[in-house]
């Protein structure tokens, strides 16, 4: 198995399930005090009110308007935490707290000059110092008095420290006293190192940092051929939270790939910790272990949402084991202080192309159990028909087909695209999926049954590299680069082209919709103590389409599931605007809500001060099925809200 797991330090330790959800949770049953609730990432609630017997009767309780004014999508993503019935998030420009049974507010912190991203943070304190609620701007990480808002001026200097190196632009994640963060890099192959970092929570002195890209004498530099590794960047979590168990004083990091997203001529060799799972000591940042779940990545499928942990039963024992799950849709279980797989895991040949100068990973790894989530193979056989959607859909995925000439590459996941000269006829690879699998809104799990959930979406992508264009636009903050050779495609000078198509439907609006035959998105339950899939079922529609042919699943790639010990698992993600609860242990849908923007986000529950259990989510993403609804005078509502929801008093 080449360069998969090295330098793995220590055994295997069994861990009594109860032992291990205490360590990995402690939480009080009634908060959710985190952006996945625990350490372990888990987002799984103990609370019961609420269950698949009365979920149907799920109403409205209160919402509170996020902003006056403005386009939709800059809160997309944002996750509100609960503390002692008080919850606390940001609104870009600012940070407010909210009575969370009324969503009456409490106070609003303004932020100048920036915007706050995707969450706040909150840490108990140590004892001697009270709480603290952190946010970051970017470079600036400030503490704030959670029972006022006031600048906790005892913190860094006068309240706030600023980092030094590469921005990261979301909240950072909080375990004892050590606060981490990642990285926010551009797409530049020379450039910003994408390196983690900590910090105190009760000072703010800098604890450590972590070479993303191993440094000579670390382990991991000889994956880096020719002095690849020299002022590379990329290799940086990107995601913004992570996951960490008390039990080892463990951090896992989720590290994507390094840049250039699409050619690494210049980079040769597997490329640690690209892609990679990195288990680091907490306190000190030292290397533990580390699991690569791609060499050399050429496809842009940055290793997203950090691992989920739980305990698996394995021969009748409890074992340690957290999963991981990319935007291929492969999920990977793993002992969690090993970095071994439960299920195997096996070095599988992949093609290779022709790109000068390129190197090509022989092999990857797929895991044994569970089986990929989504479709990695295609074949003209997967092209939709007019059965699945529309004549006029169809339609017009055949003539993208026949405008790249009807012939395409595709030999399963990690299938690479090939050199394409200007004046060639179009020699083109269909990639699957595309920006698809598993991607931000990462998993949840149910610590009691070993199960965990996942949504991925299908999709693919067609194109080829090509010599990059004066005027093409190659990826974010990529204008300046010197490299030779990008993706391009038909659709333009290094255009991405998903493959999708544009068509009018019956009342003259233009949409664009997957060409592959659905599902295009799906909610997964996986047996992580058998490496099983125990359910699947679509997740989302498309109003746009006929009836009867609207349950097609939807891309959901920016939201994620919770599970409760009711037996729920709640989600929005999809562009539709519905909100959803089903059935955990079947996937029946069991409720539904269709709100004016969408949920694309992580929900939460949490009991108020009321004694009443909530279920709330951020709708606040225009969605991929239109605008949202107008007012009167035809402007957009500008109402993108938290919502909460409740069983009637």
């Amino acid at each position: 198995m080449r360069s998969m797991i090295a330098l793995l330090v220590g055994a295997a330790v069994i861990v009594p399930a109860a032992q291990a959800r205490t360590d990995a949770v402690q939480v009080d049953p009634a908060d959710w005090p985190r952006y996945a609730r625990d350490l372990g990432g888990t987002r799984y609630s103990p609370l019961t009110d609420i269950d698949a017997r009365n979920v149907e009767n799920l109403e409205q309780a209160w919402s509170y308007r996020l902003r006056p004014e403005g386009g939709a999508g800059l809160l997309a993503g944002t996750v509100p935490i609960v503390i002692d019935g008080i919850m606390y998030l940001p609104v870009g420009n600012a940070v407010v707290a909210l009575e969370a049974h009324t969503g009456r507010a409490l106070w609003s912190h303004p932020v100048e000059g920036s915007l706050v991203r995707r969450g706040v943070t909150w840490w108990a304190g140590d004892g001697e110092l009270g709480p603290r609620l952190f946010y970051n701007t970017g470079n600036t990480i400030t503490a704030l008095d959670p029972a006022t808002g006031d600048v906790d001026t005892a913190f860094g200097q006068g309240g706030s420290i600023t980092f030094e190196g590469t921005p990261y632009a979301y909240p950072p994640t909080i375990y004892k006293n050590v606060m981490l963060i990642g990285a926010s890099t551009a797409e530049m192959s020379r450039g910003p190192s994408g390196n983690s970092r900590a910090f105190d929570a009760r000072t703010g002195a800098k604890l450590w940092e972590f070479n993303t890209v191993p440094q000579p004498g670390e382990a991991g530099h000889d994956t880096w051929l020719d002095d690849g590794w020299q002022g590379r960047s990329g290799n940086n979590m990107w995601i913004w939270y992570t996951t960490a168990d008390p039990a080892t004083d463990t951090f896992y990091m989720t590290i994507g790939g390094p840049a250039p997203n699409y050619y690494g001529g210049d980079r040769p060799g597997n490329n640690l910790f690209g892609n990679s799972v990195v288990a680091v000591d907490a306190q000190t940042g030292k290397y533990k272990w580390h699991f690569q779940t791609i060499h050399h990545d050429l496809w842009d499928w940055d290793l997203p949402a950090p691992p989920v942990l739980f305990d698996a039963t394995m021969a009748g024992k409890k074992v340690p084991a957290l999963a991981v799950t990319g935007k291929p849709g492969l999920m990977y279980i793993l002992n969690r202080e090993t970095g071994e797989p439960l299920h195997g895991v096996e070095e599988r040949a992949v093609a290779s192309a022709d790109v000068p100068g390129e190197w090509y990973s022989p092999t990857q790894p797929f895991p044994v159990k569970p089986e990929q989530l989504n479709r990695g193979m295609w074949t003209p056989e997967d092209v939709v028909t007019a059965q699945d959607t529309t004549i006029e859909h169809a339609a017009a995925c055949r003539a993208l087909l026949d405008s790249y000439g009807g012939t395409f590459f595709n030999q399963g996941s990690f299938t690479p695209f090939f050199m394409h000269n200007a004046g060639d006829p179009p020699k083109a690879s269909i990639n699957m999926p595309h920006n698809g699998g598993s991607n931000w809104g990462g998993s949840a799990a149910d610590p009691a049954r070993g199960l965990v959930y996942v949504n991925v979406s299908e999709s693919g992508s067609i194109g080829w590299i090509e010599e990059r264009k004066p005027d093409g636009d190659y990826g974010r903050g990529t204008a300046g680069s010197t490299q030779r050779y990008d993706r391009g495609s038909l659709q333009g000078p290094g255009a991405y082209s998903s493959f999708s198509a544009s068509f009018k439907t019956a009342d003259g609006q233009t949409v664009s919709l997957p060409c592959i035959r659905p599902p295009w998105g799906k909610l997964v339950a996986v047996d992580a103590n058998t490496g099983e899939i125990a359910w699947s079922t679509r997740l989302g529609i498309t109003e746009e389409l006929p009836e009867g042919h609207r349950d097609t699943g939807s891309n959901n790639t920016f939201g994620g599931p919770i599970v409760t010990a009711g037996g729920l698992v709640f989600i929005g993600a999809t562009g539709d605007r519905y909100f959803r609860a089903f059935d955990a242990t079947n996937g029946n849908i069991l409720w539904e809500q269709q709100l004016d923007y969408a949920p694309m986000t992580v929900p939460i529950t949490y009991r108020g001060k009321d004694g009443r259990q909530y279920v709330a989510v951020v709708a606040a993403g225009s969605g991929f099925a239109g605008p949202p609804p107008r007012g009167p005078d035809g402007r957009p509502l500008n109402n993108e809200s938290v919502i909460a929801f409740a069983l009637p008093e």
